[in-house]
C-alpha cells in the first residue's frame, strides 16, 4: 500500500494562491495515476484533479483554469497549485494514489488516503 502525507494548506484570502504537496512512499508510485480530492463540511468528497502516469491531466469543471496538478516521480510527490482561490474552495484536500484512470474517469484506491490538509479561503 502507498502511504500518503499531504501538506501546504492554510488560510488565504479570496484571490490568493496555495500550493499543496503530497509525499508518497511505495515502489509503484511512478506507475500510478494520482489524484487530488476535497471534502467540504456537509458535502461528499469530490474529485478535483487527476494526473496519469504519463502526465495526462483532467480537472473538475469548478477548478478548470485555476488549479494545476503536477507530479515528480523522482521525489514521489504530487502537487496541486491553486490560484484565484474562492471561498467555495474551502475544504480538506486529500491526495490519492494507485487508482484506476481509464477513459477520462478516475476510480480511487480506497486503501490509499492521507490525513488531508485543510484549505480555508476567506472572503
Amino acid at each position: 500500500q502507498v502511504q500518503l502525507v499531504e501538506s501546504g494548506g492554510g488560510l488565504v484570502q479570496a484571490g490568493g494562491s496555495l500550493k499543496l504537496s503530497c509525499a508518497a512512499s511505495g515502489s509503484t508510485f511512478g506507475i500510478s495515476a494520482l489524484a487530488w480530492y476535497r471534502e467540504a463540511p456537509r458535502k461528499p468528497r469530490e474529485l478535483v484533479a487527476v494526473i496519469s502516469s504519463g502526465g495526462e491531466t483532467k480537472y473538475a469543471d469548478f477548478v478548470q483554469g485555476r488549479f494545476t496538478i503536477s507530479r515528480d516521480n523522482t521525489k514521489n510527490a504530487v502537487y496541486l497549485q491553486m490560484n484565484s482561490l474562492k471561498p467555495e474552495d474551502t475544504g480538506n484536500y486529500f491526495c490519492n494514489a494507485g487508482g484506476i484512470y481509464s477513459s477520462g474517469t478516475y476510480h480511487p484506491n480506497f486503501g490509499s488516503w492521507g490525513q488531508g490538509t485543510q484549505v480555508t479561503v476567506s472572503s
